[in-house]
């Protein structure tokens, strides 16, 4: 075989990969980003042909939707949920992975298939499990706490609670699996040094894991901008969830309720880039410490 024919094999290699990205995302935004730019012009009445037509309109609709205060008061309710997702489902999924490692951990393997297999339990079942735990004839939780779970000053911590449940097993596995990487080595020697598994933990895993709990954090942030489960399947349960609780859900309204396909285009855009600033933004302060880059 020639040399040219040497080089073409990779490409065709690649063709699915291509096919489907190009399909299935590229194509997808790229039609969004045409929708956004776009809006429809009612003649008259609007009856008649040609009295609706569609129409460039420019950055109208993402100054609309900047200009909306429905999305920043959903923005201001995801940022307040995710503080508290992060934190929780990180620092459990950090202690878990941690106490696994433990030289003296007992039933690990059970312990781990216990942890993660939350995580597989789809998200709108996890959801409407809790939430007839949540509700007030239902919950076995009623009879020991006399907390109203769906009331509007709980209903953020409830979904903050299904989103821990369901994510503290995938995140305790990233970390868990780099732990197991790590050289036994450099523990063996902490220890004849006289470190206790506390000072173990504390000055040599949780440095080498640093890294790893940035990968975590930065699919986190991702994860909790992007919620949407939750808050549309705890709805229909209570009336302390509005329509545009969170970006997303505005987004579904706009689409597929009130039926402008442009507003949300260019809204969820919007949201795009508040995730990419929000993201990369996180990754340029915690370089230096994940990465060694200046």
């Amino acid at each position: 075989m020639n040399k040219s024919g040497r080089g073409a094999w990779p490409y065709l290699f690649l063709t699915p990969a291509i096919v489907l990205f190009t399909l299935f995302l590229a194509v997808p935004i790229g039609y969004t980003a045409w929708l956004a730019t776009r809006r429809t012009k009612v003649s008259g009445l609007g009856l008649g042909r040609g009295a609706r037509k569609e129409v460039f309109v420019g950055f109208d609709n993402f100054s609309a939707a900047l200009s909306d205060p429905e999305l920043w008061h959903g923005w201001l309710r995801v940022l307040g949920y995710g503080a508290l997702v992060l934190v929780v489902m990180l620092g459990l999924a950090l202690l878990f992975a941690l106490l696994l490692d433990s030289a003296r951990a007992r039933l690990a393997r059970f312990s781990r298939i216990a942890i993660f297999l939350p995580y597989a339990v789809p998200g709108v079942a996890a959801t409407l499990l809790w939430g007839f735990l949540y509700l007030p004839s239902l919950s076995p939780i009623r009879d020991v706490l006399d907390v109203d779970f769906l009331g509007a000053s709980t209903v953020t911590y409830s979904m903050a609670n299904v989103a821990v449940w369901g994510g503290t097993g995938f995140n305790m596995l990233v970390l868990y699996t780099t732990l197991r990487a790590i050289p036994r080595d450099l523990y063996e020697a902490a220890r004849l040094d006289g470190a206790s598994e506390l000072q173990v933990a504390l000055r040599v895993k949780i440095p080498i894991l640093t890294p790893a709990i940035i990968l975590t954090t930065v699919f986190s942030i991702i994860a909790t901008i992007q919620v949407f489960t939750e808050p549309t399947t705890l709805r229909p349960l209570t009336n302390t969830i509005s329509s545009t609780w969170s970006p997303l859900m505005k987004v579904y309204r706009d689409a597929f309720v009130t039926g402008d396909l442009y507003s949300a285009a260019a809204t969820s855009i919007v949201i795009a880039a508040i995730s990419l600033v929000l993201s990369f933004g996180f990754l340029r302060v915690v370089r230096d410490r994940a990465f060694g880059e200046g």
